[in-house]
């Protein structure tokens, strides 16, 4: 029989306690505790960054990859997408990156991870945003616990744009906060939700990663508030195992075409129907350094949302995607034709 993507996502359970606590045996640390560099010897990760017009915060997210605390081995692939400020030049002369990509003209975050993904060494793939910057220990904690089933999400704390007296973006120096990511704080004024289609009777403040015990009770398709476990799988700062990537087709590239976001959503709900399990990192918190002109951008981003959202609704209703490897390779093969790729 076969199943739409929506009809999948309802048979599908999250219960991950199993491998967490196989883990903690394995390894003597807890599942959400920062983990030590030599846990990660022999278990190498590709971090991929697609980068699109984003200057003002690229060098302090090489940095903090630069400054990781870990054993394994560490590949960095950044890719371009057409970008018409200094992102490219940075990347190039970072330490931290081994394969520059640059793509020709913009084709969106979707298709930018797609390349990176086709060209990662690695089995283990963590995506992270041009604009965030990570604990020392976030690369280990990836890379000790990640499977083949399992997706493995960090979360972010957004920082607004300011510069120290020195020059550059101002960083934090103290850890940044679990509690200010939307999965863990979130609030609506309530009326309709526009991403599930729910009624809020009114003003609600919840936390879908507390409430759901880490989205365990996320699986089979279940709700909470505006959440379903497939929205939780956010790409600022995300492990997925490259094998599962490529057979459900990576990235839809569609999205980028049509307006903001939803690629992310679209992708774990491809996994999650190919039977992987989506567990938080608690430990696992980077700062978002927003750009100079956050405000405008959310208001550019947010308008082409429906649109996007009217998109994945439309493959949730469409079969569970599956053997697409050659596919996959043949879509990023036509991107890196006309793309300058410069390895270290």
């Amino acid at each position: 029989m076969t199943h739409t993507l929506a009809e999948a996502l309802a048979l599908r359970p999250n219960d991950h306690q199993a491998v967490r606590t196989a883990f903690e045996t394995r390894m003597g640390v807890a599942w959400h505790a920062p983990t030590a560099a030599h846990l990660a010897q022999g278990r190498p990760v590709t971090v991929v960054i697609p980068a699109r017009n984003t200057g003002h915060a690229i060098g302090p997210c090489l940095d903090a990859i630069a400054a990781q605390d870990t054993n394994g081995a560490v590949e960095v692939i950044v890719v371009d997408d057409g970008s018409s400020d200094d992102t490219a030049h940075i990347a190039a002369v970072h330490p931290a990156v081994d394969i520059l990509i640059r793509l020709p003209a913009p084709s969106g975050a979707a298709a930018a991870r797609n390349v990176g993904t086709h060209l990662a060494s690695s089995e283990t793939i963590v995506y992270l945003d041009a604009d965030m910057v990570m604990p020392p220990h976030a690369l280990a904690d990836f890379a000790a616990r990640a499977q083949e089933q399992l997706v493995l999400t960090g979360f972010r704390h957004n920082v607004p744009y300011s510069l120290r007296a020195e020059g550059g973006p101002h960083v934090p120096a103290h850890p940044a906060n679990l509690a200010a990511d939307h999965r863990v704080t979130w609030r609506s004024s309530g009326g309709r939700q526009l991403y599930s289609g729910r009624v809020l009777d009114g003003p609600v403040t919840g936390s879908p990663l507390d409430d759901t015990e880490d989205f365990q009770q996320l699986g089979y398709g279940a709700f909470y508030l505006d959440w379903d476990l497939a929205r939780t799988v956010v790409t600022a700062a995300l492990c997925v195992p490259r094998e599962a990537v490529l057979e459900v087709g990576g990235f839809d590239e569609t999205f980028g075409r049509i307006g903001w976001g939803m690629e992310d959503t679209h992708l774990g709900a491809a996994l999650i129907a190919a039977g992987c399990l989506v567990a938080p990192l608690r430990q696992t918190v980077g700062y978002h350094l927003d750009p100079p002109d956050a405000e405008e951008q959310w208001q550019t981003k947010l308008a082409g949302w429906s649109k996007t959202l009217a998109y994945y609704r439309q493959l949730l209703q469409a079969p569970v995607p599956s053997g697409r490897q050659a596919s996959f390779g043949q879509r990023t093969d036509v991107l890196l034709k006309d793309a300058r790729v410069t390895t270290r």
